[in-house]
């Protein structure tokens, strides 16, 4: 769904509440946070699609990886996961498996375990994971508390559902294709861990939303503005020219709607389309977007940059209200 319709859709719920509930649906984030006693609370989140790749066992393993995402942009560590999963009736046993597989492995390679799941027929496939997590309460990175002059980092590059839309439509470059799977597949376990050693005071990763709707969510909790410099955005090869040729995704229309609304995001009359369009786009297992002081962001770039872990600074909290794209 999109931001808008989900934000419909939520807003009519009575839900129970509960003290040990540290943050639920009373506000926007990456995962539930559930307190168990006072050095350790459970993360609980779940995601699931239809496929985006044409190989089962590459399918499996992003969709784990997108999973597995939202336990890192909390601050915690995974350790159990259960999958979800639709498979058609006709579906051969051997493809099953092979997304099965998929998943298991990356949830191995985050040092969890898949401990069972459910299954469903269905016409489409779809596969995905609940991760349970832990994580001690008082090391919660929440899509909250952005301060102005914070620096805003970015940990992938952009434009996943550009380019896997290309080649759904016969007109993308294989090579393109094979980057947007590398970085797909690729946990962000290492720069969670770089984060979880210093103190940031906002983080969130970018997903089907697109980069503005998870930016948005970080500045409107944090009652304050942003500004993202589109010539330091990171970009996958041949997005630009996709984006150009408006070779997008539908969801990139519906996040471009729901957020353009009111004039809350503002651009600089320099700012071409394509720039426009990718920064709405929907990424499937994309990076980690971190709120943090010029001092702490350094530290970040440094110690990324020590093992090789990619990191660009793509903008700044400013006050205020809204997003200034330059």
């Amino acid at each position: 769904m999109g931001p808008g319709a989900l934000s419909e859709v939520l807003a009519g719920l009575n839900l129970p509440k509960s003290p040990q509930l540290l943050i639920g649906l009373d506000v926007s984030d990456d995962a539930a946070v559930y307190q168990i006693s006072a050095e350790i609370a459970l993360v609980q989140t779940v995601d699931f699609f239809p496929p985006i790749v044409d190989d089962a066992y590459t399918y499996g393993a992003i969709a784990a990886a997108n999973a597995l995402s939202d336990v890192y942009a909390m601050g915690g560590k995974p350790i159990l996961a259960l999958a979800i999963a639709a498979f058609p009736a006709d579906l051969p046993p051997a493809i099953m498996q092979a997304i099965l597989q998929g998943g298991a492995d990356k949830v191995a390679e985050a040092g969890a375990v898949i401990a069972g799941g459910h299954t469903v027929v269905d016409k489409e496939p779809k596969y995905g994971l609940c991760v349970t997590g832990l994580i001690h309460p008082s090391q919660i990175t929440p899509k909250a508390n952005a301060q102005p002059g914070d620096v805003l980092l970015l940990t992938k590059p952009l434009g996943t559902g550009i380019i896997t839309t290309a080649m759904k439509r016969n007109q993308g470059d294989p090579s393109h294709l094979a980057a947007a799977v590398a970085s797909m597949l690729r946990l962000n376990k290492g720069a969670a861990e770089i984060v979880n050693g210093v103190t940031v005071h906002s983080v969130t990763d970018i997903t089907g939303f697109g980069l503005l709707g998870h930016a948005a969510e970080i500045a409107r909790n944090s009652t304050v503005g942003m500004r993202i410099d589109t010539a330091a955005l990171p970009l996958l090869p041949g997005v630009l020219e996709y984006a150009a040729a408006t070779i997008v995704p539908g969801g990139l229309f519906t996040n471009q709607h729901f957020l353009e609304a009111d004039g809350y995001v503002r651009y600089a009359p320099d700012v071409d389309l394509a720039h426009r369009l990718i920064l709405f786009d929907p990424q499937t297992s994309g990076g980690l977007f971190i709120a943090a002081p010029p001092a702490v962001a350094a530290e970040i770039e440094a110690r990324c940059a020590a093992i090789a872990e990619p990191c660009w600074r793509i903008g700044e909290v400013i006050a205020g209200d809204g997003i200034e794209i330059i």
